[in-house]
């Protein structure tokens, strides 16, 4: 396993940056228009996501998570990568297969990704995540695996997967959606040649979408690493959502001294089967923001006063459904 994502994880779950934000120039995260100034060539948000990445860095965040379909993400990390001369090692970098990306660098489009979990489909991207990040890539997970996709069960890819793993490479699988336990079970008994194939997951839970909780305490007690992702609901869990629901959330926040942002991160951080949450901040006053939930003491008093705040698994996909592009 990964440093950042050792057996059982670490002794304290730490902030990682994923860039689905930042490597394409139309995303679903509340306001992620306005976070680039009204320029979005690729070369001007090549310099805003290293200007992210320098940030994190600097706060100590040391795993950066990509994906094919995330744009130029895997190519912006790695011309960072080389200029803060950083070598395999010194952070830790996972992307994802089987989406790819189709939006041709527009904000709007009729698809901006196409899921395909064939073995083709990772042949082809794990040549193409290779030939950009090289011996950076420690992690390489099945992009939203569901049991609709097969790919549970297709035994070609599950074969290529375990040779990746015999490489050295960790394979996981990210997971969305209402039914993300139910396959995160049916992974954590996947085998070949009655080995595991998978040892990491990332999946979706904050303070709206817990569901997923018990599934990913049964990872890691089995020793997977556990990343978890969308901790602040695609920017519902910060200060650009205004709605009256959240306002307990806005109002503790205040109360606190920090963000809502922070005490939605701080309330994963809390959890004790996380080894990374991710930040999916574009500009650096949201990582700097983001950042600040490591200060906040997560308690059982805060937990309780939020727990209103939890939605049906089918009624938070629904709404994350129909956020825009922008």
């Amino acid at each position: 396993m990964t440093r950042t994502l050792g057996a059982h994880g670490p002794a304290v779950s730490s902030l990682g940056l994923g860039l689905a934000a930042l490597g394409r120039p139309g995303y679903i995260t509340l306001g992620h228009g306005g976070d680039f100034g009204g320029e979005r060539t690729v070369s001007a948000m090549e310099r805003q996501a290293h200007a992210v990445l320098d940030a994190a860095y600097d706060a100590g965040l040391r795993y950066f998570d990509a994906a094919r379909s995330y744009g130029r993400a895997e190519a912006f990390l790695a011309s960072w990568l080389a200029e803060r001369n950083l070598r395999p090692g010194d952070v830790t970098v996972g992307s994802k297969w089987g989406y790819t990306y189709t939006a041709d660098w527009q904000v709007q489009a009729e698809h901006h990704e196409v899921k395909d979990h064939s073995l083709a489909t990772l042949q082809r991207q794990l040549g193409e995540s290779r030939a950009l990040l090289g011996p950076h890539l420690a992690l390489y997970q099945v992009h939203s695996a569901t049991f609709e996709s097969g790919v549970l069960d297709d035994t070609a890819v599950l074969s290529a997967l375990a040779r990746l793993r015999e490489q050295g490479v960790v394979v996981g699988l990210s997971l969305s959606g209402a039914s993300q336990a139910d396959v995160l079970r049916r992974a954590l008994k996947v085998r070949v040649d009655g080995a595991p194939v998978f040892s990491c997951v990332q999946a979706t839970w904050n303070l709206l979408e817990r569901s997923a909780g018990p599934a990913l305490a049964e990872a890691h007690a089995a020793g997977w690493g556990v990343i978890v992702k969308e901790a602040v609901a695609n920017g519902r869990l910060t200060s650009r959502d205004t709605s009256a629901e959240l306002q307990p959330l806005r109002a503790l926040a205040s109360e606190r001294g920090v963000t809502p942002d922070a005490l939605a991160l701080a309330a994963v951080l809390a959890q004790p089967w996380v080894s990374v949450v991710l930040s999916g901040a574009s500009t650096v006053e949201q990582l700097r923001d983001n950042v600040a939930a490591r200060s906040v003491q997560w308690s059982a008093d805060l937990d309780t006063r939020l727990h209103g705040l939890v939605e049906a698994p089918r009624a938070y996909w629904a709404k994350r459904s129909s956020l825009p592009w922008n």
